[in-house]
């Protein structure tokens, strides 16, 4: 019996900007204090009193100050992205994370850099990509493909959302969803435009295990017939 041959992995043809969502950013409000003091023994001493050091940029001039280590937790350990409403002694700013530094054994948050926005400026951020819908293809027995689960994308941070969502619902068996056929309003995604984000493709069958090959099992010999007993 002949099997239909494998057709290579086509590009999905519908428009997909119909089926992309994003869900407006949070602003969540974090108060700080100035730093009076920076460096290594310093910011021992915060770590030791449950804050963490922080530096905000992109201001006029870089901004040191600290913050309490439970609140900031709730914001670091978090795959949606959040605007920061930071109050640092009365002065008010709104800010994103750019950067995380970890103790490499307790993953407690050690430091963390801020880049102040400006609501009339593009802005850099990475968000989480979610997929939903059941597609077409696995349910006829493909297996789904999640190259790409976060993206860097541009915007104005009135723009930005928590998270982005992708509905793959209508894809079939060898579809293919590269970064070139996202289209997020009001964003522009920085990754490479071939890059593949999700693909549905044929599992593979275990082949069955040819003679002489690592692991195949050799069959078993036919016993030796006896040998007629001496007559002499």
């Amino acid at each position: 019996r002949r099997h239909p041959a494998r057709t290579a992995p086509r590009k999905h043809q519908q428009p997909l900007h119909h089926r992309i969502t994003t869900n407006p950013m949070n602003k969540v409000a974090l108060s700080g204090t100035a730093r009076k003091e920076i460096g290594t023994k310093y910011a021992a001493q915060l770590r030791r009193e449950k804050r963490v050091p922080c530096v905000l940029y992109g201001g006029k001039e870089n901004f040191h100050f600290s913050v309490d280590e439970s609140a900031l937790n709730k914001l670091v350990f978090t795959p949606e992205l959040n605007g920061v409403e930071l109050d640092v002694d009365g002065k008010k700013t709104l800010a994103l994370i750019q950067e995380k530094q970890f103790h490499p054994l307790t993953d407690r948050v050690l430091h963390v850099d801020f880049v102040e926005l400006d609501e009339n400026k593009p802005t850099n951020a990475v968000l989480s990509l979610r997929l939903s819908g059941q597609p077409i293809g696995v349910r006829n027995g493909g297996k789904l493909n999640q190259t790409m689960r976060k993206l860097r994308v541009k915007g104005l941070p009135a723009d930005l959302p928590m998270h982005l969502d992708l509905d793959v619902a209508k894809m079939d068996i060898n579809e293919t969803v590269h970064v070139s056929d996202l289209k997020y309003k009001g964003l522009t995604v920085m990754e490479r435009p071939n890059d593949v984000v999700v693909s549905i493709k044929v599992p593979k069958k275990k082949e069955e295990p040819v003679a002489g090959a690592p692991g195949a099992v050799a069959p078993a010999k036919a016993a030796a017939p006896a040998k007629a007993a001496d007559t002499k």
